[in-house]
């Protein structure tokens, strides 16, 4: 779970490791969307279980620590395994079941990711951040390539 030394144990994942992780959320129904770096997943229990028998591909197995009610509980539940992975319900407010409606889903080395849609990374998005602001603008960008309206 979160502590200050996890960067001395576990790393920030790769992209091979996004995939390994995946393709065993996958294998183990687990509903989940990549989010940036993080996971949104449906907080209940059973989904919960799910998640955390995918992530025991990794390791040190650091998932079985999770309570099925972390996730419902905490803004962020940080596993700190051989790569760090975060899990929320919630992502500024949105929750799995909202995001999943328009979600898309990427391909990569034959794992289907399924990645929360640029329309909702703009709702993601609205801090006064400035680099929110710069990610918003290229979301735009994208909804407007695509012929979407903004």
């Amino acid at each position: 779970m979160d502590d200050d030394d996890d960067a001395v144990y576990a790393r920030e994942p790769e992209p091979g490791d996004v995939v390994r992780i995946c393709r065993a959320l996958n294998e183990a129904q687990a509903r989940y969307l990549l989010v940036g770096g993080d996971l949104l997943v449906e907080d209940s229990p059973d989904n919960v279980r799910r998640v955390k028998a995918g992530l025991a591909v990794l390791p040190d197995n650091a998932a079985a620590d999770v309570d099925d009610e972390d996730v419902r509980q905490h803004t962020v539940v940080r596993v700190a395994d051989e790569v760090v992975v975060d899990l929320m319900g919630r992502a500024c407010g949105v929750s799995y079941d909202e995001a999943a409606r328009d979600a898309e889903t990427l391909e990569r080395d034959g794992v289907a990711i399924p990645v929360a849609s640029p329309r909702t990374l703009i709702r993601l998005k609205q801090t006064a951040r400035p680099q929110d602001a710069l990610d918003r603008a290229f979301l735009e960008g994208v909804l407007r390539s695509r012929g979407e309206s903004v």
